[in-house]
């Protein structure tokens, strides 16, 4: 048997168990098998994975492109703090309230149906963003590319699971994407400095509009038709006749609820918790989620159903993705102020920064692949956490203090965050998706990218509150310890 051995589905129990040998294993690639016999369809299929990659990390590099020049923008428009923080989260207020129902419409409509609809609207909006004249102008696209997005992410993941129809390969494809969106992130943080410096704030928005346009034009050609409904493959679908409403009341309460509690929670960074503008949101949105959950016990074919996240692998999963994600964004927020308020850092030099950083995150990245398979989903997760949990640990011992070199200061928690935080993504995405029917992959991907973005809305809020950075950073690191030794010993 392969040291690196396939994970093959036990038509059972939903989950993947080694035992298929001589799978192809190679690094940083999704395993093709089970797609095509033919070199052409492989040749399609790959090319398929990496446009769908391409726009998952775009969708997250968007997220992200706007926290190296947001100084720049609120220069140019005469920006409050408080103005600041609403532009910086408009995209990701849309993009995570929308994202169940979006996944319902991938999942009703045909995930590449939904896709190119979202793509259109995602590539509008991220065109009008650099012509803004002014603030409103802005903020309304940024809404607009949001809305998009919780469109196209889940329904890029239903395009991915009718690609790889094969439980082996489709669970490599998720080992490969579940570190897609840290990279897009870290991309953001990158790019958006040197884009800003050799032109504006507004080129950065270049990216996502050729993204989106190229992804629309090859589409056609390189992604599978997913018609509506229950989709055939080898994972059992949802019975027939089961319905397909949208259940709008779900989704309704659910988007009102999640955007109004993040919002709250954002606003934290300027008003004190026990402030009206943050308890009115915050309390509004709570109550709209209890009777999300409420609404959602009654109805026939609820927007999230209750069973889906009673799996405690997958709750785990879902877990980690947030967490992980939570470390990573307020890692990439505190030493991006850090670097150029308190040692007047250029964006440019900012950036620069996150070099290493980007470096480990694709060699660890290249190896997760591999890891899954002879060692299990779980065990990777957890380690992927612990490493991460050390590098934090390390950063919150520097307190980012001006006076601590970069290079032996703050380098090597700037290495090992990221190379635990892609084991750690690539595991928990496994997890979250593992034993998921053909026809909810849509829900799925809905699902995998709300706890990917609810994550750091909550708990860089929460963290923030604790004191200083290094308190901040050592509480996250204590989160990723405690989440690590009950994932690592899932099989």
């Amino acid at each position: 048997m392969q040291a690196a051995q396939a994970r093959e589905h036990d038509g059972t129990t939903g989950h993947f168990r080694p035992g298929t040998p001589g799978t192809p294993d190679t690094p940083g690639r999704p395993d093709t098998s089970g797609t095509s016999d033919t070199p052409d369809g492989r040749s399609r299929t790959r090319g398929g994975f990496v446009l769908l990659g391409g726009v998952q990390m775009t969708l997250i590099f968007t997220l992200a492109a706007l926290a190296v020049p947001l100084p720049s923008i609120g220069a140019d428009f005469r920006l409050d703090r408080a103005d600041l923080i609403l532009l910086s989260a408009s995209y990701g207020l849309t993009f995570a309230g929308l994202l169940l129902l979006g996944g319902r419409l991938a999942d009703r409509f045909g995930g590449r149906r939904a896709l190119t609809a979202g793509l259109l609207l995602f590539g509008a909006a991220s065109a009008l963003a650099p012509l803004a004249p002014g603030y409103e102008a802005l903020l309304a696209a940024r809404f607009g590319q949001g809305v998009g997005a919780a469109i196209v992410a889940p329904a890029a993941m239903a395009v991915l699971r009718a690609l790889f129809p094969a439980p082996v390969a489709y669970g490599r494809a998720m080992a490969t994407w579940g570190g897609l969106s840290v990279l897009g992130a870290t991309a953001g943080n990158l790019l958006s400095g040197v884009i800003a410096a050799a032109t504006s704030w507004r080129g950065t928005f270049a990216v996502p509009v050729a993204v989106a346009v190229a992804a629309l034009l090859l589409a056609p050609r390189l992604l599978p038709a997913t018609p509506p409904g229950p989709q055939p493959g080898p994972l059992p679908a949802t019975p027939p006749g089961t319905g397909r409403a949208l259940d709008l009341p779900g989704a309704l309460l659910a988007t009102a609820g999640i955007t109004l509690a993040s919002f709250g929670l954002v606003l934290t960074d300027a008003h004190s918790w026990g402030s009206a503008p943050v308890l009115v949101p915050l309390l509004t949105g709570a109550a709209l989620l209890a009777a999300f959950v409420a609404v959602e016990r009654r109805t026939a074919d609820p927007l999230l159903p209750p069973d889906f996240l009673r799996d405690g692998r997958r709750a785990l999963g879902l877990a980690a993705i947030g967490l992980t994600a939570s470390g990573t964004a307020t890692v990439f927020v505190l030493l991006s102020l850090a670097l150029q308020e308190g040692r007047d850092w250029s964006p440019l030099l900012t950036s620069a920064a996150f070099v290493p950083f980007a470096v480990a995150l694709l060699g660890s990245g290249r190896l997760a692949g591999p890891l899954i398979g002879r060692y299990g989903p779980g065990r990777v997760t957890g380690a992927g956490l612990g490493a991460a949990a050390a590098g934090l640990g390390l950063l919150a011992a520097t307190g980012f203090d001006g006076s601590v070199p970069y290079a032996y200061g703050l380098l090597p928690g700037l290495l090992l965050l990221p190379a635990g935080g892609a084991l750690s993504f690539a595991g928990a995405a496994v997890l979250a998706v593992e034993g998921v029917p053909a026809d909810r992959a849509g829900l799925a991907g809905g699902v995998l990218n709300t706890a990917m973005e609810l994550g750091p809305t909550v708990l860089f809020a929460a963290l923030l509150t604790l004191g200083g950075d290094a308190v901040s950073l050592a509480a996250a690191a204590a989160l990723f310890t405690a989440l690590a030794a009950v994932t690592i010993r899932i099989k």
